[in-house]
């Protein structure tokens, strides 16, 4: 069974940084990416970041580009998003979706949440 979880939310005040984890685990395929995506209260969900299993290829949403930072440890089926100077408008939950480019897996985490609030 495919299991995906992120963890590293919480509360951090404006300027602040955290480093989010998704850890996946359960899966044979070998091609696949992460994504990272967020959603604030009363906002539709935004895609944040993109990586592949490699690692060569990554992609950001134009609003957190230069911001945050996607990496991926594919031994350990882990990506990472650093997220430095954090603003109130990133307060959002944060969810980890993984997937293979022709759409035949698909999963997500429960999402973790960021409050950048001082």
């Amino acid at each position: 069974q495919v299991h995906v979880a992120e963890s590293g939310g919480g509360l951090v005040q404006p300027g602040g940084s955290l480093r989010l984890s998704c850890a996946a685990s359960g899966f044979t395929f070998n091609t696949y990416s992460m994504r990272w995506y967020r959603q604030a209260p009363g906002k539709e969900r935004e895609r944040v970041a993109t990586i592949s299993a490699s690692g060569i290829v990554t992609d950001y949403g134009a609003s957190v580009n230069g911001q945050f930072t996607i990496s991926i440890d594919n031994r350990n089926h882990t990506s990472y998003l650093q997220m430095n100077n954090l603003k109130p408008e990133d307060t959002a939950v944060y969810s980890c979706n993984l997937y293979t480019p022709f759409g035949d897996h698909d999963y997500w985490g429960q999402g973790t949440q960021v409050t950048v609030s001082g």
